[in-house]
């Protein structure tokens, strides 16, 4: 059986790749969406080439990863071909877009449509990098000018992704409630130090937490805005097992992204994932994933 599901748009399984894992080359997501994901979110892309920052970007041990890449990306212009290469699975691809103000982001928006996206993911909440994503997300109002100003220049639906880092993430999805979806959560701001080194470990200092540690955020903050918008959400964080990502789902989420799993378990996590929720919905009767978005919040 396939577990279809519906974010604005239509989806075979509930299980999506994360922006950030191997997805800046039109050949892994190619490959991971012929390998049971529903659909790929690219990395964000942004106006022009960004080099991010020099290595060490990536810590991780056996429960997070904390990653400070600096948002590197080939530039809109030059990434038509990867979305290219990706669109040959027949699956959806989201392009997720960065920028400093709503023109840009409506610019982004527009390309990406061209490149034949099935929607948009707003990343309003990379948590380091300085002019964009969280410093962005955290002023309702420019929040709610970009996702009104992108809904007006395309024709496929926009998702907006959002930062637990904010001081009021219920206040952050109010203004982003013109969205067709939300995206739950992006990192969490954090640190690691090398206590022989005597200094931090990423070269920025401070990088965004994932991983299985961030989980219970993530699940909380679906719950609370799903409780108090009611509004389509896609959740994300720590997702690495089936009872993960029903946790999600029964807190309101129609689907969930798998991301630093992907970095631990290889791209097999996604035909594991689709198997294991068919069994628990054959073995609680389960007929359809409606029947169990949002449960516990009843």
């Amino acid at each position: 059986m396939k577990v279809n599901t519906d974010i604005g748009i239509k989806l075979e399984n509930p299980f999506m790749l994360a922006s950030g894992i191997l997805d800046e080359n039109g050949y892994t997501m190619e490959r991971i969406l012929n390998n049971g994901a529903s659909s790929a979110v690219t990395k964000s892309i942004g106006m022009e080439e960004r080099r991010g920052f020099d290595p060490p970007v990536i810590y991780h041990d056996e429960n997070y990863v904390i990653n400070a890449v600096g948002l590197s990306n080939p530039g809109i212009d030059n990434f038509g071909e990867e979305i290219k290469i990706a669109l040959r699975s027949g699956k959806p691809v989201i392009g997720s877009i960065f920028g400093r103000d709503a023109e840009e982001f409506s610019l982004l928006a527009r390309k990406m449509e061209s490149y034949s996206v099935s929607a948009i993911e707003l990343n309003l909440s990379c948590p380091h990098v300085k002019g964009y994503g969280m410093e962005v997300g955290s002023d309702p109002d420019l929040v709610s000018e970009i996702v009104s100003e992108v809904k007006s220049k395309v024709s496929i639906p926009v998702f907006s992704k959002l930062s637990p880092n904010t001081s009021d993430i219920v206040e952050e999805a109010k203004a982003a409630e013109k969205s067709d979806a939300l995206v739950l959560i992006n990192t969490i701001k954090a640190m690691k130090i090398d206590i022989y080194a005597r200094k931090p470990v990423l070269s920025n200092v401070y990088g965004g937490l994932s991983g299985a540690s961030i989980k219970p955020v993530g699940v909380r903050y679906v719950y609370e805005i799903k409780k108090e918008l009611n509004k389509k959400i896609i959740g994300v964080g720590g997702i690495e097992n089936v009872n993960d990502a029903i946790e999600y789902i029964m807190a309101g989420a129609s689907a969930v992204q798998i991301g630093s799993a992907v970095y631990k378990y290889g791209i097999g996590i996604f035909n594991k994932l689709n198997n294991d929720l068919n069994e628990f919905f054959i073995k609680n009767n389960i007929n359809d994933i409606e029947d169990i978005i949002g449960v516990a919040l009843k």
